[in-house]
């Protein structure tokens, strides 16, 4: 029912079924129908002892006492929403409000609704869902209401309700009727502007930010604003950072703390001039400072005669050292980034921008930018920040002077009228429409949390970039149509040239014709390099091609087209240079095209052909020209190269396992087994790359039906997939536990999981318990380098772009993948099917110390798959068992968990990744989750023609792929007679049934009530 239309009517329509209306509670004698959910939920929240307050606010105003304000105001003192009104204000509102007590899913109102009241959040959050249609079935949610918001104002001028809003969990509501609401308004109307969207509200830029000013005030302004920065009080991490840092510094060297004049003054500060002169961490691995030009002064320094520390504080201190230094390496490159930004443009150095640019490669808004635009980016964005929720950055109808990209936090996007239409977050951008149109401002936008970070675009900046990108942009034209656009830059780099003399430009493909991006690109190769290292672009296409130009065009391309093309101008010795010249170019290309296909290269017929060809076709021509012989025995080599035979692959979990890998290839074939409804089976044999029809085929062919069958990918919980008829190399996309079935349709809902695919029923741990937590990660990293190393490089483009696309095995990259999972998903079966209390926690012990050594062997995929097992829900909640681990254990967990903090798109775990050196093996699933989100955000083809960079982007975290495994990993032979070790890591026995492991959990831990 819909009180707020102010009668009462019965709920007849299912999708009203939910409605609560919302007007005071009714005189006892009006008979008004009340809904049985409603006096259920106030019968509970009535039942708490400390509900004094609602019970309060349910009496009708008149028979409120004194003693009842005073009991309402108490509780309404604490609520966000009114913690700036005025005493007298919050007084009468205690005398006229209502509470709601709402459940999940209930509709407060409908959009287009006449309102009668308006509302603020004491607890719980509801949902704001706007239709550009008249059918609220259509209604999308476009922004969450939380704790301290208040909404409903458009009662004060009877407009129609803008959205609908509905109860995301249990709520509870403070109500104010119209009639109450305007007469407050009229009397507090200054107090209250500040709490609702405009036209009623006045909205002001708050006074708690650290707005730096613009860039051409920036060096008068600067200093004040720092040294009103530095005078703000530190957290008390900070503060106790800064004490036991001191007091290391005074007790290993205290020479470093001394008094050093600047600009007249004296001051007591730290520089460590001597590199490791106070060095800290492993004995083995000293951490040596790199800013040693820098002073740093200490708060305790700032008193006059500071006292030494004593010895009671040197003993906390050297306890406390480590994770002190690990707090601020993790703060510090954030301090670092804020320090750059801070400088004026022109103050900031090569290695600023390198460091500034790198984090714009990470930052969602800026995606589809080019790498030019990044980098001018770079030199002129400014830090900003806001300290208190509901800060007002910018007002609806103001002049557009900035761009802005939100570092941290989140903002609310306020329309007049309409009140909050959305929420922007993280990595989101905002007021750029108003810089492109130079139009006013479309929107207001106000802080939604506390602490928000920015960066800004200021409007010059902002245009001159778009300038020069403009003017710094070639396009060439074919039939009055573009057919290549090229970004002119200077060769040298970031750096302007002051002398004088002439600067040397390189052009970069921004998007182009398959054919005219292959022309550009061996028209500008240099022949005098070693190749792909001096061209990253040609690796780029190489890389790439099979996306806008597969094989099957590029071959004949290069044999008919390009490698006899001849020169058309000038004299015959210049005709015959371009020739030959092109001819080597063609060479280069093929060398680097099949070196990088290497074996799959067999995989496709017309390919080997080609191949056959080109060698036949330069050999004749390097008897009539002997420049050609210098690549002869190369190509000679690929072409006579014997491939790696087809493979009869068993994809199970026996002993293949146990052989080293040897990588899938998509002509290999496969055996494997494919279950009927009654779980009898039949073992089939096809490529790896089969389609799904063809796998049906088979099976039917097996099995002697004539029926038309599908195929299922059947989970452990019961989950089917009815597979397409286009997917490939199904078999190795499979859950964990999942299986293949084949049946008709009308059997679909009978098909139940084999009973092997719940998994184990008891624990392992008394098989790996004796076993070297060393020896189990080491084997871990041996078995997950093999897989690893099986991974082409192209099944990372056949994943991004999906290989059905290009009808190609991603099986290598899926197994690999699914290690990660299986590795997961063992920790959290081991901890959950161990009963013992003791045992669960020498087991969590046990799987922190192997995370540790598999960090040491720089074997990220399993170290992040063990510390994301140990978070999962159904082993984290646990509280029993964590509280038994010793704080050495935990501080450890503590530390790791902190490298899978997500947030700045991983910043933490990138920062360690970049100090690593190969072999590494990464966490995958992040490289994966980047190269979709480049693919995502921008589109393959612009205008006709191939989007270019985006083929770059990817192909430069194909790359961190290449990178890793540019050096060998070489198995020690210390470690090759575990073979019970090594037996054990290939062959783990998991449970991937979440809600099993949730079942086992809480039977290992009830919970407490």
């Amino acid at each position: 029912m819909e009180r707020e239309r102010g009668g009462a009517r019965d709920v007849t329509d299912a999708d009203d079924a939910d409605d609560v209306d919302d007007a005071g509670p009714p005189p006892a004698s009006s008979g008004s129908i009340i809904s049985p959910k409603m006096v259920a939920v106030h019968t509970s929240a009535h039942s708490s002892a400390s509900a004094e307050w609602i019970i309060c606010l349910d009496k009708r105003p008149a028979e409120r006492s004194g003693e009842d304000v005073d009991i309402i105001l108490a509780r309404l003192k604490n609520v966000k929403a009114f913690e700036k009104f005025h005493p007298n204000l919050l007084q009468q509102i205690c005398l006229c409000g209502f509470y709601e007590c709402l459940e999940k899913g209930i509709t407060l109102y409908r959009q287009g609704d006449i309102g009668t009241s308006w509302y603020a959040v004491l607890s719980g959050s509801l949902d704001v869902k706007v239709s550009e249609t008249a059918n609220h079935q259509d209604a999308v949610t476009i922004c969450t209401l939380g704790i301290g918001t208040a909404f409903g104002e458009s009662i004060l001028d009877n407009t129609p309700r803008h959205a609908t809003i509905v109860t995301r969990e249990f709520c509870e509501l403070l109500r104010i009727e119209q009639r109450e609401f305007k007469s407050l308004w009229e009397k507090y109307r200054q107090c209250m502007a500040g709490l609702l969207a405009p036209p009623y509200g006045v909205m002001e830029s708050g006074p708690n930010n650290d707005r730096l000013p613009d860039k051409d005030n920036l060096s008068s302004n600067a200093l004040g604003s720092l040294s009103k920065n530095l005078n703000k009080i530190p957290s008390e991490k900070i503060l106790r950072a800064g004490k036991v840092l001191r007091s290391a510094i005074l007790s290993r060297a205290s020479h470093m703390i001394r008094d050093r004049k600047y600009h007249l003054k004296t001051y007591r500060c730290a520089v460590p001039e001597v590199p490791g002169a106070c060095s800290a961490g492993h004995p083995a691995r000293e951490l040596h400072f790199q800013d040693k030009y820098l002073f740093y002064r200490f708060l305790d320094d700032e008193q006059e005669d500071a006292p030494p520390p004593t010895e009671e504080e040197k003993k906390e201190s050297d306890e406390e050292l480590q994770d002190t230094l690990l707090f601020l390496s993790q703060i510090g490159p954030d301090a670092h980034m804020r320090v750059i930004l801070r400088k004026s443009p022109g103050q900031r150095t090569v290695d600023d921008l390198e460091i500034v640019y790198e984090e714009l490669l990470h930052i969602k808004a800026l995606s589809h930018l080019s790498t030019t635009v990044k980098r001018e980016l770079a030199g002129v964005l400014i830090f900003e920040s806001h300290a208190k929720a509901g800060t007002v950055l910018f007002n609806q109808g103001e002049e557009g002077t900035s761009w802005y990209i939100i570092l941290k936090g989140s903002v609310n996007v306020v329309i007049y009228g309409k009140g909050v239409v959305c929420t922007l977050h993280e990595g989101d951008d905002f007021g750029k429409l108003a810089l492109v149109n130079d139009a006013p401002r479309a929107a207001s936008i106000v802080l939604r949390e506390d602490n928000c970070h920015f960066l800004r675009v200021d409007k010059e900046d902002f245009n001159r970039i778009l300038r020069d990108v403009e003017a710094n942009t070639v396009r060439l034209k074919e039939h009055q149509q573009d057919v290549l656009v090229l970004e002119k830059s200077p060769s040298s780099g970031r750096t302007s040239n002051h002398s004088g003399a002439s600067t040397h430009y390189k052009y970069t493909v921004m998007s182009g014709t398959p054919e005219k991006i292959l022309e550009h690109f061996l028209e500008t190769m240099r022949l005098d390099s070693h190749f792909p290292d001096a061209d990253p672009a040609l690796d780029d296409f190489v890389l790439m091609h099979c996306v806008f130009l597969p094989n099957g065009q590029l071959c004949p391309m290069l044999m008919h087209c390009t490698y006899h093309a001849q020169g058309s101008q000038g004299s015959e010795q210049e005709k015959l240079d371009y020739a030959l010249s092109n001819k080597r170019r063609v060479i280069r290309l093929v060398l680097h095209w099949a070196s990088l296909y290497g074996d799959h290269l067999q995989e496709e017929e017309a390919s080997l052909a080609f191949l056959e060809e080109f060698y036949v076709t330069v050999s004749d021509d390097s008897r009539l020209i002997s420049a050609l012989k210098e690549d002869l025995p190369e190509l000679e080599k690929i072409v006579k190269h014997k491939y790696h035979k087809v493979l009869l692959r068993q994809f199970s979990m026996g002993d293949e396992r146990l052989q080293k890998r040897q990588p899938i290839r998509s002509n290999d074939e496969i055996l494997f087994k494919v279950y009927c409804s009654d779980h009898t089976y039949t073992t089939i044999r096809v490529p790896v790359a089969a389609p799904v029809r063809e796998v049906i085929a088979a099976a039917a062919d097996k099995l002697g039906s004539a029926e038309d069958l599908l195929l299922v990918s059947l989970s452990s919980a019961g989950d089917k997939v009815v597979l397409k008829p286009n997917d490939v190399s199904v078999f190795s996309t499979l859950g964990i536990n999942g299986r293949l079935f084949v049946c008709p349709r009308n059997q679909l809902d009978s098909l139940t999981a084999l009973p092997e695919q719940e998994g184990p029923t008891a624990a392992s741990f008394g098989t790996f318990e004796l076993m070297s937590s060393k020896d189990l990660a080491y084997q871990m990293t041996v078995y997950d380098w093999e897989l690893f190393h099986c991974v082409h490089e192209h099944e990372l483009v056949y994943h991004t772009f999906g290989r059905q696309t290009f009808r190609k095995t991603t099986a290598n990259l899926d197994l690999f993948l699914r290690r990660f999972n299986e590795v997961q998903l063992w920790v959290i079966t081991e901890v959950c099917l161990c009963n013992q209390l003791g045992k669960r926690v020498q087991l969590l012990k046990k799987f922190i110390k192997i995370a540790a050594h598999c960090k040491e062997y720089k074997n990220l995929n399993s170290f992040f798959a063990i510390i994301m097992g140990m978070s999962n829900p159904a082993v984290s909640r646990l509280s029993q068992t964590w509280e038994k681990l010793p704080s050495k254990f935990k501080k450890f967990y503590g530390e790791f968990e902190s490298l899978m903090d997500p947030s700045r798109n991983h910043r933490a775990y990138r920062l360690t990744v970049a100090k690593l050196d190969p072999p590494i093996i990464p966490f995958m699933p992040l490289l994966i989750k980047d190269m979709t989100f480049t693919h995502e955000g921008n589109k393959t083809f612009i205008d006709n023609m191939v989007n270019f960079e985006k083929m770059r982007m990817i192909a430069n975290t194909v790359r961190i792929v290449r990178y890793c495994r540019s050096q060998p990993f070489n198995p020690s032979l210390a470690n090759k007679n575990h073979q019970d070790v090594r037996s054990y890591v290939r062959q783990l026995s998991v449970i991937d049934n979440q809600r099993t492991l949730s079942q086992l959990s809480h039977k290992l831990e009830p919970r407490r009530t």
